[in-house]
């Protein structure tokens, strides 16, 4: 008992001043100034589109909304019966004459990542150099471009990336996913951002030049990973480049999710997240104070001081990324739910450490030990 109490009280100590980096990390990245107003190269937005998901319609006219000068947006999708097709034609038929929009019908991937298959098609029918890629579940404000066009201005920026917003609907799993995103998530990218700067990229928004892509290998390089976004920042920062974090917040729609959906869901990731960075992923440990503090004061009843302290704390941490950062007003409204994802996140972190086959895309694959994706017969 004295061995696990010690355990416990240093875990939760790591824990504690890991709360108080996301404080520090939170206030550097606030005050990085924006960047001076400069060129607006002409942009490709590339969409890799699988179904007809909860407000894509919406999701899809924010970009068709841009105030830019010259972009144009492509779509893909694997087959021409899609659900997505009918959503993308009729944002097309809305903007047509306006927005230069095409939409290409790849055929079924033939590689393990079959976003990855979409995206290293669209880039081969881009016209532009400055390519924008980002999810179908995206929404953004109208000056999403323009700013991801000052940032990405600088010499030596290889890529730009965007945090982002959970925004959930009416489900308790899909809200304490969405605050665990905004919270525990952010807060360690902010976290990775100060002491290593930032060495890969979120997938919901990327924006990334032509030659900067081919150095890395292009699509063909990623197609086999699971984290193609991660692999790709990796890989530029690997280069000498560096990977900006974007001031621009977008927001990630989550689809309503049953409990087994939400569960299935956030294993696939945690079990991807293991493989790509197994030494982070241990570390994630840190990223749990609330359990942590209710284990210590299960071994240590009279420690009720300490889980206090941790759940200033906590609470702090993740004000500081929910709302100065994003702006979430789910966090506001039913910040009770942050302890129960605490728990939550805590058992699926510990769920990921087994098994390596995934379902996805309804097709199931095996996770390799470097990351990649492997499709089972």
């Amino acid at each position: 008992m004295i061995v696990l109490s010690w355990a416990l009280g240093m875990l939760l100590a790591g824990s504690l001043i890991y709360c108080v980096l996301i404080l520090v990390a939170t206030h550097r990245y606030l005050s990085v100034p924006a960047p001076p107003d400069g060129e607006t190269p002409p942009i490709s937005l590339l969409k890799p589109m699988c179904g007809d998901e909860e407000g894509l319609e919406e999701n899809l006219r924010s970009f068709f909304e841009q105030d830019y000068p010259a972009f144009e947006i492509l779509f893909a999708v694997h087959r021409s019966d899609d659900p997505a097709v009918a959503v993308v034609e009729k944002v097309q038929r809305e903007y047509a004459g306006r927005i230069e929009s095409r939409l290409i019908v790849t055929g079924e991937s033939p590689v393990p990542n079959a976003k990855a298959y979409s995206l290293q098609r669209l880039v081969a029918e881009a016209r532009h150099d400055l390519l924008v890629m980002s999810d179908s579940d995206v929404r953004v404000s109208r000056g999403l471009f323009r700013q991801l066009a000052r940032e990405a201005a600088g010499a030596q920026v290889g890529l730009v990336t965007c945090p982002y917003r959970s925004v959930a609907p009416a489900s308790v799993w899909s809200k304490m996913e969405a605050i665990g995103m905004n919270t525990e998530f952010l807060g360690g990218v902010f976290v990775s951002r100060m002491l290593e700067k930032m060495k890969f990229a979120l997938g919901p928004a990327i924006a990334i030049r032509r030659g900067m892509l081919e150095a890395i290998g292009g699509f063909a390089y990623v197609r086999e990973f699971l984290a193609e976004d991660f692999v790709l920042g990796n890989r530029t920062a690997q280069l000498g480049f560096e990977v900006v974090l974007s001031s621009m917040v977008v927001e990630h729609r989550i689809g309503k999710q049953s409990m087994v959906e939400n569960l299935s869901h956030r294993l696939r990731w945690a079990r991807s997240t293991r493989r790509s960075r197994p030494v982070g992923y241990w570390g994630q440990i840190f990223t749990y104070p609330l359990p942590l503090a209710m284990l210590f004061c299960a071994v240590q009843p009279g420690a009720w001081p300490i889980a206090l302290l941790t759940l200033v704390l906590r609470v702090s941490a993740a004000w500081a990324t929910a709302n100065n950062v994003l702006h979430d007003p789910l966090m506001r409204k039913q910040w009770w739910l942050l302890p129960l994802q605490d728990v939550l996140g805590f058992l699926v972190w510990i769920g990921g450490f087994q098994g390596k086959k995934i379902v996805w895309r309804d097709r199931e694959c095996t996770l390799l030990a470097d990351g990649r994706l492997q499709v089972n017969p």
